[in-house]
This record gives structure tokens, C-alpha cells and sequence, in this order.
């Protein structure tokens, strides 16, 4: 469902080393910059038209929705063929094993295992 979208790059990022290992979208706000006049040749403007469907906007790549779990008990109330785990950064090895080992148990994936 996901439509192509191009790669978003600043305006001249191929003639100037200094943008080259820094390759990040800044919008064109030169009076007669030709980018932001949207003249044909040039790489096209981040615009609202790209945007993503709202059905799938925020869901992992599998199509599930991704949920931040920091505990055993977090797992209780989710459905495994709706939602993706990801394990909070802040948990320690020893929960981290518990947590795996239960999700797996539910059927549950796990993003960051």
C-alpha cells in the first residue's frame, strides 16, 4: 500500500562536498532558487502530496503495530496477531530473558529480541 516516494535531498547536495556526508532534506528559500520554483531537472520539494495512506502510517514494515513493553505484565491485554514488541531500552538482561521468553510463549514477535 505504500506508494514510492523519492529520496528527499537539499538543493545542490551533488556539487558540494560539504553536503555530500551530510545528505539531509533543508528546504530551498533562495528567491530564484530553481528547486523551490519546482522547474523541471531538479529534485522534487518535500511536499504534503507524499504523505503516507492514515491506514498504514506508523505500522512496522509486517503491517502490525509496534508497542513498547518495560514489563511481563505489559504483554496481558495485547493481541499477538495485531502488535510487535519492542523492549524498552531501560530494561536490564535479567528482565529482558523473562520478557523474550514470555512473549514467545504468547506468540508474540519480538523487534528487538
Amino acid at each position: 500500500m505504500k506508494k514510492e516516494k523519492p529520496e528527499f535531498l537539499r538543493h545542490l547536495w551533488w556539487k558540494f562536498k560539504k553536503f555530500q556526508n551530510n545528505l539531509k532534506w533543508k528546504k530551498p528559500r533562495g528567491k530564484d532558487n530553481p528547486m523551490r520554483l519546482k522547474l523541471k531537472g531538479y529534485p522534487p520539494l518535500a511536499s504534503v502530496g507524499y504523505r503516507t495512506p492514515k491506514i498504514i502510517r506508523g505500522l512496522h514494515p509486517t503491517g502490525l503495530k509496534p508497542v513498547v513493553i518495560s514489563s511481563v505484565r505489559d504483554l496481558e491485554g495485547l493481541n499477538p496477531a495485531e502488535v510487535i514488541v519492542y523492549i524498552s531500552s531501560t530494561v536490564s538482561l535479567k528482565k529482558r530473558v523473562e520478557i523474550i521468553a514470555k512473549a514467545k510463549q504468547l506468540g508474540f514477535k519480538v523487534a528487538n529480541a
